[in-house]
């Protein structure tokens, strides 16, 4: 049979295609995003950058290459259901394909179980290594340095994505670039060193000089040069991803633990021989700071970055964000004012990339305002605390329809359930019930209970709770269909 050119090329296309693989780390508490960022809701769950979380614009970015079922999205037990849901929201089929660290241990174990899964299926894949919470101007270039990055990683080397520098930053790694590439990698250069965090004069020195790139901590490489390098460098955790390659989408915390914590950086990448760089100005931001995202998003006339409800009088370049209530400033310049409904940041906007000291001592004095927000998500639905004190709590609690909590009891506590929207499937000890909006029960304390919304409307609930102890520990599960322990 005789086959054209143009039909060779869609062959060989269509061949890359079902090889082609994503791994998206979702990952890390962006505490210096505090005080919207929190452990239990961090960077890459928001949407700082438009009306979707960051993680959900990453997901949207990989479609044109990548189909959802090759996606797999690697993040902490603790996110998974929050992950899995927005991923839901995007397509289905990336909610399937959640794996959940029982213990952060830095990027390169998250990595090679994604990999060793991958492997299982594909032993050639073509795997891309993308973060979750950065920002991407130039979608198109984005793509583009995908596909030249590839060309080299079929030659068996690890590839990454170097950011053009726009300014001489010192918070940044550095690659230096050294030779092209022969033949189709051409587009990709040998990687000459690695620069961890330049001082300001090595910095500008390297824009000058050109050939430096920005670490934008993205990938690409070939499944099986990727694990034959693991087994040369790393050997503990190659013989760990071979049993982890099997346990589908949760990891035996034994085994997790032992794992090293080390990045694929120090891990691999400056160990290896074969690694190369692609240059690509995509107008890239790792939006790791509010300065960042200040310099990210547009501004009113007067230069100020401004969401929710502000009202700026004679102020100038600041960026003021309103999570809750109504923030107004009057002759503010080169501020940040940061409000949620529980916690306000105001500093210099220069001094947004120091934060980390501040939370540290925030979480000495208020550990919750840096762990929780009011409003905390649960894979059933969310709940918000209205209000607190001794020896109570109100929240208001919503059940999704067709959800259901755990079948539970407390120690410490009682409850009081009054529906004020929808219909609750309630068991309260021996009793099950059906109760209606503007109906209530009552739960004593050590009595088995759980709350399910049966309707097409989202169930909604004053849960009025009176205890020696109110904290979320105090929680005694007999069977969730979460998998929670």
């Amino acid at each position: 049979m005789n086959i054209s050119l143009s039909e060779a090329k869609a062959s060989a296309s269509d061949s890359v295609h079902a090889r082609r693989y994503a791994v998206v780390l979702a990952g890390g508490s962006g505490t210096r995003l505090w005080p919207l960022s929190r452990t239990t809701m961090p960077k890459q769950l928001l949407c700082l950058n438009g009306a979707e979380s960051l993680m959900q614009q990453t997901a949207k970015r990989l479609r044109p290459l990548v189909a959802p079922e090759r996606t797999l999205t690697v993040t902490h037990q603790d996110h998974r259901f929050e992950v899995a849901g927005q991923l839901h929201a995007v397509d289905p089929r990336l909610a399937g394909n959640v794996l959940a660290e029982p213990a952060a241990r830095n990027t390169l174990p998250a990595i090679a179980w994604a990999v060793a899964c991958i492997a299982r299926a594909t032993p050639d894949a073509l795997v891309g290594v993308f973060s979750s919470d950065h920002a991407i101007a130039d979608e198109a270039a984005f793509l583009a340095a995908w596909t030249a990055a590839e060309a080299a990683a079929e030659q068996g080397f690890v590839v990454l994505f170097g950011m053009c520098p726009t300014e001489p930053k010192t918070g940044f790694g550095y690659i230096q670039a050294g030779q092209a590439l022969s033949g189709p990698a051409g587009a990709a250069h040998l990687v000459r060193r690695f620069v961890e965090k330049p001082d300001r004069a090595s910095a500008e020195r390297f824009l000058a000089d050109g050939g430096y790139f920005w670490n934008g901590g993205m990938f690409v490489f070939r499944a099986d040069a990727f694990l034959a390098l693991l087994e040369t460098h790393q050997p503990a955790i190659f013989t760990a991803m071979r049993q982890l390659g099997e346990c589908g989408n949760e990891a035996p915390a034994a085994l997790y633990a032992g794992l090293p914590d080390i990045s694929i950086d120090y891990g691999i990448l400056e160990k290896a021989d074969k690694v190369a760089v692609v240059p690509a100005a995509m107008g890239w931001s790792d939006l790791g700071s509010w300065e960042a995202l200040y310099q990210q998003r547009g501004k009113d006339a007067a230069g100020n970055m401004l969401e929710g409800d502000v009202v700026a009088v004679d102020s100038r370049d600041n960026l003021l964000w309103s999570d809750h209530g109504t923030v107004a400033t009057l002759g503010l310049e080169n501020i940040a004012v940061v409000q949620t409904r529980d916690a306000t940041l105001v500093c210099p906007r220069e001094r947004t990339a120091d934060l980390k000291s501040l939370v540290a001592k925030v979480k000495n004095t208020h550990r919750a305002l840096t762990e929780t927000h009011l409003t905390v998500s649960r894979p059933w639905g969310s709940y918000t605390v209205l209000e607190e004190g001794d020896r109570y709590k109100i929240k208001r609690i919503v059940v999704n329809p067709g959800q259901k909590l755990s079948m539970q009891m407390h120690h410490h506590r009682s409850e009081h359930w009054v529906v004020i929207a929808g219909t609750a499937r309630i068991v309260n000890g021996d009793q099950e019930i059906y109760l209606e909006e503007d109906q209530s029960t009552y739960i004593p304390k050590t009595h088995r209970h759980r709350l399910e919304n049966p309707g097409k409307i989202p169930l909604q609930i004053i849960e009025i709770q009176t205890g020696a102890y109110l904290e979320e520990d105090d929680i005694v599960r007999f069977g969730d269909i979460y998998g929670r322990a």
